[in-house]
């Protein structure tokens, strides 16, 4: 019998009714129609067609992340394999006859049930079971399968018989039906068992985001074009949530610039936040709205972390509820959350009217919950947002976090964040702090100013309370001395650093590898730059062992880089270009920036290149080392300088060179100067005096240098004999002692230098012994500069004595003026005539490239003139009237 109204009696309905007497509702089973401007995403609706192959079809997500309408696309596209019936499910459907009631009724609508042949519920609470089973029987017997879809399912989420109920369905009618249930919630079906059968697909709300072309589509479809930047933006803004770009889009169009709308407009304060606010956070009980909008200020959001924020101990209950819901609540692993981008930035803005001025305390609060928990990183944004340095400051220096100013990956993020902190925050770990980042940018005198403020207000006792502060100081101790190039105040400051470490934990430290890697990194630095070669290779092979890691990648290719320099000046190129390229190699597998990098290493391979007379290679070094190294770095600079010139000298430049030593900038004020740099800088140019036959200004600047390594003793000897003093040159080399360690490239250089005493003194054995000793130790090494730059008495010498170069073909068959090992019946031509000068062989090779008569004499800083009768005489020599059949000639007899 009808129910009465309030209006008295209602006429019977015309149409089906469900169990509780309300009439059925036809616009529950019409399937809702995409607008226009939708998207189809086919990597989503392929998805659906492998689904649906399956019993088990999952559409999860939350609201407005476009679950229905994807659905119904995908339906409109006919992709669906067979019939479809569609129900929009609504909270009355929570009793399992009306429930039943509608899924039939969407059955029958597409002829897929008769009524007579299974029924109908009859009380709205229950549903006989013996209908269910008629249901799945004839399923069952379909050819193909019925795909049944059941949108806004959530609103019966919570009733486990409708659960039980579908699932019995299902599972028995078998091939005869398809199931896609579309939720913001996960249903109450047992998915672990369709999973662990392979027999579900789910396209969850990570599935469902929106991708930035997909945006650009989207926003195509509507009239908008944005730039690649200004979409991904967008699409990392709302988290590519899809009623968000829609609404965001849709605001748009009446922009005059939609790109910078879309980039600025405040999502608190529009058709976003009323959906958001109304579809979410309103339905929700006082104490999840209360937690939801406190812990809007976090990225990430823990139970006892949002127990701090709100005060109460019910987080993980509420927060693991919110993401079952799928209310923009994502769970991320180990009892973490994160609330949807779009959805925090409206909570924020609420938070600011429900509860002005909570903001800063809850960033407080949430400082000291992550800090106590050992969340260092993230801790330090929530004290500077609450405006506590104070706290910022001292948590940094206590958790000896230092060290990260200056190395590893969040150096740039933790030095932006401390940038912040106002000129009026105090205290040693504020001064601490602001030193590290006037050191990290070479700004000594500042950097010192602020540690010496922090060792004013240091407690006179030592305790383990302030050896944070005292180890923090002593290591940028020794960074400051590296920067003014003092290596006995940077071992001073080691040893202070060690008596700070004494005070703590080891396994406080062992956190720390940063650490014992910068401090050594810094110290070996000061002592190389001193020339302390031994202690300096003993502090950075040290600093090379501590444990690798992004926080250590910086020191460790700082130190290899050294490393490798060390090699080089004690003469072992071999050594040094290993180290090089293992320092090259740990940039690159560290991910280090080129300004990161230190140009050291380059500057090795470029020398070593330079050794091997590989010139052009050696200039690409030097152009790196250029162009990837901060320039404030004296030994960079210094190297730079010293490296260019020899290359210059190599290229036949002596005056060039010299110029450009002389015009170098100094160092830096409170760098101290190192006794090798001045060395090399004496060595090069001694070279270059002695290239433009100038030898007493070669030994003056030797003796002004007074230095006595090898390598200057072996520069005096060869000026003096320039000079024509053979006897003070045979002394000087008699004295030098035997070699300590010294490599090869020293060696070469002084048995080189003996042979040409020998050769000046008129002992021929003697210096064609040495010259075959040099060339026996060369070798290993292809060191072919010691032997290009010895100049034209070693030529004479070969020649009388062409055996000296047998098996030696890794030389340049310039050094020698001739061929003297060819043979002349194995090239089919007449040997030369007579041997070609040194400056007839120079002009032959400008020839072979195709140089002018005036590119030649402009080169080789000669006359044309005298380029034509240099000509002329090599036309003799070869045998040859034209500049092609010389140079094929020369080829032919090996000389070029």
């Amino acid at each position: 019998m009808p129910r009465p109204t309030s209006g008295g009696h209602r006429d019977p309905p015309a149409g089906p009714v469900a169990p509780n007497g309300d009439p059925v509702l036809a616009a529950r089973f019409s399937v809702p129609v995409p607008p226009q401007a939708f998207v189809r995403r086919p990597r989503l609706t392929d998805r659906l067609t492998q689904g649906v192959r399956g019993p088990l079809t999952l559409v999860n997500g939350p609201a407005g992340a476009g679950k229905t309408l994807l659905v119904a696309d995908w339906l409109a596209s006919g992709a669906a394999p067979g019939q479809v019936a569609w129900l929009t499910v609504a909270p009355e459907d929570n009793g399992p006859g009306v429930f039943w009631t509608y899924v039939l009724e969407s059955l029958r609508r597409h002829g897929l049930a008769a009524r007579d042949d299974i029924g109908s519920p009859a009380r709205p609470g229950e549903v006989d079971h013996s209908l269910l089973t008629r249901l799945a029987a004839q399923l069952s017997l379909r050819e193909e399968p019925l795909v049944l879809v059941l949108d806004e399912f959530d609103r019966v989420g919570t009733s486990a018989e409708v659960a039980e109920e579908l699932q019995f369905v299902l599972r028995h009618a078998g091939q005869g039906l398809r199931l896609i249930v579309i939720s913001r919630t996960e249903p109450l079906l047992p998915l672990h068992r369709y999973r662990a059968a392979g027999e579900v697909t789910e396209i969850r709300g990570a599935d469902l985001a929106f991708r930035p072309k997909e945006t650009a589509e989207l926003l195509s479809r509507h009239g908008l074009h944005l730039s690649e930047d200004g979409t991904r933006a967008l699409t990392e803004r709302t988290g590519g949530w899809a009623a968000g770009l829609r609404l965001g889009t849709l605001a748009a169009q009446g922009a005059g610039d939609p790109e910078a709308f879309l980039k600025d407009f405040e999502a608190g304060q529009s058709t976003l936040a009323d959906f958001l606010l109304a579809e979410v956070l309103d339905t929700q009980p006082a104490e999840t709205q209360d937690l939801l909008l406190r812990t809007s200020i976090l990225e990430q959001i823990h139970p006892g972390l949002a127990n701090a924020l709100t005060g109460r101990d019910d987080a993980e209950a509420i927060l693991a509820g919110l993401q079952r819901a799928n209310a923009f609540v994502e769970a991320i692993g180990h009892s973490w959350y994160r609330l949807h981008p779009l959805f925090a930035e409206i909570l924020r803005v609420h938070l600011r009217v429900r509860h002005p001025g909570l903001e800063p305390e809850l960033h407080r609060r949430a400082a000291h919950w992550l800090s106590e928990t050992g969340l260092l990183t993230e801790a330090l944004p929530h004290a500077a947002d609450a405006g506590d340095w104070e706290l910022a400051a001292t948590r940094f220096v206590d958790e000896l976090a230092i060290g990260r100013l200056l190395t590893g990956l969040d150096a740039e993020q933790l030095d932006a964040l401390f940038a912040r902190m106002p000129p009026d925050a105090s205290g040693p770990a504020a001064d601490l702090v602001r030193a590290a980042r006037e050191l990290a940018r070479h700004d000594v005198d500042r950097g010192l100013a602020h540690l010496r403020r922090v060792e004013e207000n240091l407690p006179a006792e030592e305790s383990s309370e302030c050896a944070p502060l005292r180890l923090s100081c002593a290591l940028l101790r020794v960074l400051a001395a590296r920067m003014t190039g003092s290596a006995d105040l940077a071992e001073a400051a080691a040893d202070d650093v060690e008596a700070a470490e004494s005070t703590l934990p080891a396994e406080r430290l062992a956190q720390h590898p940063e650490l014992p890697a910068l401090m050594l990194t810094d110290l070996g630095s000061a002592q190389l730059w001193a020339g302390r070669f031994d202690a300096a290779q003993s502090s950075l092979s040290a600093a090379a062992k501590v444990d690798a890691g992004p926080e250590t990648a910086l020191p460790r290719h700082e130190c290899l880089s050294r490393l490798a320099l060390i090699d080089f000046l004690r003469g072992w190129p071999g050594r040094a270009e290993a180290h090089a390229r293992e320092a090259v190699a740990e940039a690159e597998r560290s991910g280090l920036t080129p300004d990161a990098r230190t140009g050291i290493a380059q500057l090795v391979l470029a020398a070593v290149a330079i050794d091997r007379d590989d010139l052009d290679v050696a200039r690409a070094h030097l152009d790196h080392a250029a162009s990837s190294t901060l320039p404030r770095d004296p030994l960079v600079s210094v190297g730079l300088a010293l490296l260019r010139s020899r290359l210059l000298l190599a290229r036949g430049h002596p005056q060039a060179a010299l110029r450009l030593l002389e015009d170098q900038e100094g160092l830096p004020a409170l760098t101290e100067p190192s006794p090798w740099v001045d060395d090399r800088t004496a060595l090069t140019m001694a070279g270059a005096y002695l290239a433009e036959g100038r030898p007493q200004a070669a030994r003056e600047v030797l003796e002004e240098d007074r230095a006595a390594g090898p390598e200057s003793v072996v520069a005096a000897a060869r000026a003096r004999l320039a000079a024509g003093d053979g006897e003070a040159a045979h002394d000087l080399l008699a004295a030098l002692p035997a070699g300590h360690g010294e490599g090869p490239a020293i060696t070469v250089r002084t048995l080189l230098a003996r042979a040409q005493i020998a050769d000046a003194l008129g002992d021929a054995a003697q210096a064609q012994q040495l010259v075959a000793r040099a060339l026996a130790a060369a070798r290993p090494e292809n060191l072919r500069r010691p032997f290009l730059e010895s100049g034209p008495w070693l030529r004479r010498l070969v020649r009388h004595r062409p055996d000296l170069a047998q098996g030696h073909d890794w030389l340049p068959s310039s050094l020698f003026g001739h061929a003297p090992v060819a043979d002349p019946a194995e090239c089919g031509s007449a040997p030369v005539t007579e041997p070609l000068s040194e400056r007839e062989h120079e002009v032959l090779e400008r020839l072979a490239q195709m140089m002018s008569t005036e590119e030649i004499a402009a080169d080789l800083y000669l006359s044309v003139n005298t380029v034509k009768t240099h000509l002329k005489s090599l036309y003799r020599k070869l045998a040859a009237t034209r500049r092609g059949e010389a140079v094929r000639r020369a080829r032919e007899l090996h000389l070029l």
